[in-house]
């Protein structure tokens, strides 16, 4: 399989992304593109995709930059830091999530995004 690469759009900031193999991942790939108004939570933005994904491997505790498909949204979330729920400064997700990917961009630059319209694209 080719590498696959998203363009993820945060109000003005874009951003690079890598997914991974697999079914979850795959299943977004097919359905790109995808745009949704973004929610933040801690260090974590999510926002509600129309549509299911079939799932693997849940978790809840992520590594920073980590993209994952939460299945009880659905939503899709982008993790660089802490949330409420965290322990010790870890990535944690309010219940298990599947992760379909990681941003390959620079993550403080989600430290400063205000406007929350999420655009998720293939890079071609």
């Amino acid at each position: 399989m080719s590498k696959r690469t998203l363009r993820i759009t945060i109000g003005s900031t874009t951003m690079e992304a890598s997914l991974d193999e697999g079914i979850t991942a795959e299943s977004l790939w097919e359905r790109l593109p995808v745009e949704g108004r973004g929610n933040r939570w801690g260090d974590e933005i999510y926002f509600h995709i129309p549509f299911e994904l079939p799932w693997t491997n849940l978790q809840e505790v992520v590594e920073p930059g980590t993209i994952a498909y939460w299945p009880e949204g659905p939503a899709l979330c982008i993790f660089w830091g802490p949330t409420p729920v965290s322990r010790a400064g870890e990535c944690r997700a309010y219940s298990p999530v599947s992760v379909v990917g990681r941003i390959t961009s620079d993550l403080s630059l989600l430290h400063h995004v205000k406007d929350l319209k999420v655009l998720v694209e293939r890079k071609e």
